[in-house]
């Protein structure tokens, strides 16, 4: 036993030691992080927009991270807490692309504190459960001739009866006790309010840009409104309104289906599931003028989904077959209509004895990602469309009562929650106070009822998004975890 307690200590010290004498380059990290970057990459969570979301904004994060420590110098190291969505691996797979599942997944979160990418990237592997053999075959240097000139510029590490004797403060300990504190509000506002002053600032000029150009296209095209389906940066949105000008200017006559539409910029081009133009990003002018060209036929399909949402309705009893764009996918036109006439085919097929408008006044909404049906706190139905008939049936009847209700609380909320808005906004001289997509309203009310109970000067004139997370977008929006402490 005592041969063995030795060896642990001995094999303990001789990785420390084998870490220590290693360092990680900015590339070698990448490519040491390749199987956590396609399992959590917000590309392979299209058909969740909430856990994209979430993992979008943990990678900002952790890319800022990343780079701080490779910055030269640089040693003010806040505890960085993370979560991300995790795709599951899939067994006996070989190819590290294809392991993973693209429908199961689960939540990880942990906090990095490391000062070195090394041991960042092995925290990162570690809490994802992702194996961490690879990183030892990467191409690490061995620098014993860096570290013993650095040596001689390093601070002298006093032992700890000297501070308990003068009475000066330990930095070790200082840092130790630093990363066992939470984060709080106040902390983190107070730490990040300069640098988000200056990036706001810097993008007042591009606001109003972008504020005078979605005026003028949309009263020149007489849109109902401009949208983008993701957080791209200010200059972004303007680049992508500025090229719509031009084709405006360049085929003015293949804009005028437009009238009354919404245009929402998105990843790919069409006609989405609500009926609004997706304009994609990445696409050129030539693709975009064929989405304009064939809008009549998509206006033809609009009304062929529209009759067989009304069957599916008649077959249901009258329960309302709607779609909920915060809340699902971003299908395209043609996407939802197969959707809905797989689910009516098989209505049609299992002849459900639902008594006609007994569940008028009801909701619900399609979904293929799922496996069960479920009620949503809004008093919406969530159905799968590969649902048994019969377990359908016994969950609405079952759930009937209670989606009514849910319904009516809806409303309640929905006002609560606007008159919150208002008031904080008015209660911190906010510019603007508005909420991710993946917040609710049950947690977007909690959060402003606590919010004010404080006191935040910091808040004045800026743009404050309630999020999952602490950070600092790129045009100096402040986001802040609904939940904060």
């Amino acid at each position: 036993t005592f041969y063995c307690f030795v060896r642990l200590c001995l094999d303990k010290i001789l990785l420390q030691c084998f870490l220590q004498s290693r360092t990680l380059s900015g590339a070698d990290a990448i490519n040491a992080l390749r199987p956590f970057y396609f399992a959590v990459h917000p590309d392979f969570f299209g058909q969740h927009p909430k856990e994209r979301e979430v993992n979008e904004n943990s990678l900002k994060r952790l890319n800022g991270y990343l780079e701080n420590l490779q910055k030269p110098g640089f040693r003010s190291f806040k505890p960085t807490q993370l979560t991300f969505y995790v795709r599951e691996r899939e067994p006996n797979s070989s190819n590290v692309q294809d392991s993973f599942s693209t429908s199961g997944f689960r939540a990880v979160s942990f906090t990095l504190h490391t000062r070195d990418l090394l041991s960042t990237v092995l925290d990162i592997l570690n809490s994802c459960s992702l194996s961490t053999e690879h990183v030892q075959s990467l191409n690490v240097n061995s620098q014993p001739h860096k570290e013993a000139k650095s040596t001689v510029n390093r601070p002298i590490k006093w032992d700890k009866t000297y501070y308990s004797f003068t009475g000066f403060k330990d930095p070790e300990e200082e840092l130790e006790q630093a990363q066992r504190v939470e984060t709080t509000l106040l902390s983190w506002l107070d730490y990040n309010e300069a640098s988000a002053v200056k990036k706001l600032k810097k993008s007042l000029p591009l606001r109003k840009e972008l504020e005078r150009l979605k005026i003028e296209l949309s009263h020149e095209l007489q849109l109902s409104d401009i949208r983008w389906q993701r957080s791209w940066g200010i200059a972004h949105r303007c680049s992508q309104l500025h090229s719509l000008g031009r084709l405006v200017q360049q085929r003015p006559e293949i804009l005028e289906n437009v009238k009354g539409r919404t245009v929402v910029f998105t990843d790919r081009s069409g006609m989405s599931a609500a009926g609004h133009i997706m304009l994609g990003t990445m696409d050129v002018h030539h693709h975009w003028t064929k989405i304009f060209e064939r809008l009549p036929n998509y206006y033809k399909l609009q009304k062929r989904l529209l009759l067989l949402e009304d069957r599916i309705s008649q077959l249901l009893g009258g329960i309302q077959v709607i779609y909920i764009e915060e809340l699902q996918p971003l299908l395209t036109l043609e996407e939802y209509f197969e959707l809905l006439n797989s689910f009516y085919n098989k209505l049609c097929d299992s002849r459900l004895p639902f008594h006609p408008r007994s569940l008028r006044g009801l909701q619900m909404i399609l979904e293929s990602d799922r496996y069960a049906p479920s009620l949503h706190e809004f008093g919406h139905f969530m159905i799968p469309t590969v649902c048994d008939p019969a377990a359908l049936q016994w969950f609405i009847f079952a759930k009937a009562q209670e989606a009514r209700e849910n319904l009516k609380r809806k409303e309640e909320m929905m006002i609560t929650e606007k008159e919150l808005i208002t008031t904080s906004t008015e209660r911190f001289s906010l510019d603007r106070l508005y909420k991710e997509p993946s917040v609710s309203s049950a947690q977007m009310i909690d959060c402003c009822k606590r919010l004010l109970e404080e006191s935040l000067p910091y808040l004045q004139g800026m743009h404050l998004c309630i999020s999952h997370f602490y950070s600092v977008l790129q045009d100096g929006d402040l986001c802040i975890p609904w939940n904060w402490k």
